[in-house]
């Protein structure tokens, strides 16, 4: 069975289980199968070195090794994070390489090639990250005790199906999942891969040249944000919760506009200084809306009805009926914190907010162009 696994807390269920990245199983794989093919023993288990010195075993699932190449499986084992490729089997084909030519890697069925610019691999190579590329060049090194020749080719087993369920299309990967892994190791909803997605989504934007992107914190947002601003799918960033998180990386990897949009409760948040928007964080503050509204001239009953809504989208239903746009007001509140997250960095940004119909009932900041 795979190794001991670390324990992380949280405020909510206590101790959770941490989990191997993709990079640390294709690296498991990768080893164990260089091994086979040295000397036709397969290690079972098999420990690999993480980039911060852990050395965690893996269970191998399959092996196979014939005419000069050798396979070696792990089941990904994410622990406790609801990651879409926990339990999924990750293989690694090796053979010697030619003389001189170093560790060349291939992607296998089920990983990704990259087709767009600004990733950390140019178009055209396998979607194997470069992190894990050096933890499975490090891992057959260790084996023979210096330089190795090989062709490393890595696979998920239906990876391409899984891939539906990411970002990876509109990345630009094509044909599979990625092969991620900064540390080996999966720490329980860190949402780390989100945080990557939104990176690498700044990355592809800016090696397009786009000079608009937009954030949305879910689908009908983005859907209303791109025709709101005439976007194309690349420049759409899945920023889900982490306004924070996109607009720090958009400071120091600008574009000349940013747009954040999203529904009225998540933008109400980010307006009453949230720069993580996820419902564990807090809810909207109703008592901070009504005061709102009496500073845009609602009586007494207005702000009473608005401190008394259940949801956030009926205390702005209670602003509209009492002829107030709340909705502008709060979209320009909501902007001034994403500014103040951005200051000195020249981007040009506005915020809109958009009810699930997809219409817009705020915007602050440049019209569309």
């Amino acid at each position: 069975m795979i190794g001991a696994v670390p324990q992380a807390e949280t405020e909510q269920n206590g101790p959770l289980r941490r989990g191997w990245t993709t990079g640390a199983c294709a690296t498991a794989a990768a080893r164990a199968a260089w091994t086979a093919l040295l000397t036709g023993h397969f290690p079972d288990p098999v420990e690999i070195l993480l980039p911060r010195g852990e050395r965690p075993s893996f269970a191998l699932a399959e092996t196979a090794l014939d005419d000069g190449t050798a396979m070696a499986a792990v089941v990904k084992d994410a622990g406790d994070d609801p990651d879409v490729t926990h339990g999924a089997l990750v293989r690694a084909w090796v053979r010697r390489g030619a003389p001189g030519s170093g560790v060349v890697f291939a992607a296998g069925p089920g990983v990704g090639t990259v087709t767009l610019p600004g990733l950390p691999l140019p178009p055209g190579e396998p979607a194997i990250n470069p992190v894990p590329r050096a933890m499975i060049r490090a891992a057959l090194e260790e084996v023979s005790g210096g330089a190795v020749d090989a062709q490393v080719t890595i696979g998920i087993d239906d990876g391409e199906e899984l891939a539906k369920r990411t970002m990876n299309g509109r990345l630009g990967i094509l044909g599979g999942l990625s092969v991620l892994g900064t540390t080996g190791i999966v720490v329980p909803y860190s949402c780390s891969a989100w945080i990557h997605s939104i990176q690498r989504g700044v990355d592809v934007a800016r090696g397009l040249g786009l000079r608009h992107v937009a954030g949305a914190t879910g689908d009908a947002s983005e859907r209303a944000v791109a025709r709101f601003h005439h976007l194309s799918e690349q420049a759409l960033i899945d920023m889900g919760d982490f306004v924070g998180g996109m607009l720090k990386y958009l400071r120091a990897h600008p574009v000349p506009r940013v747009t954040v949009a999203g529904g009225i409760a998540k933008i109400t948040k980010l307006a009453q200084g949230r720069l993580d928007l996820h419902s564990r964080r807090g809810t909207v503050d109703m008592a901070a809306l009504a005061a709102l509204a009496r500073e845009m001239g609602g009586d007494d009953a207005l702000a009473a009805r608005i401190a008394g809504a259940n949801t956030t989208p009926e205390a702005f239903a209670h602003a509209a009926a009492a002829g107030l746009a709340l909705g502008d007001v709060v979209a320009g509140r909501a902007r001034a914190v994403a500014a103040d997250v951005m200051a000195g960095s020249g981007i040009a940004l506005d915020v809109a907010i958009f009810d699930r119909d997809g219409e817009l009932i705020g915007h602050a900041g440049p019209p569309p162009s």
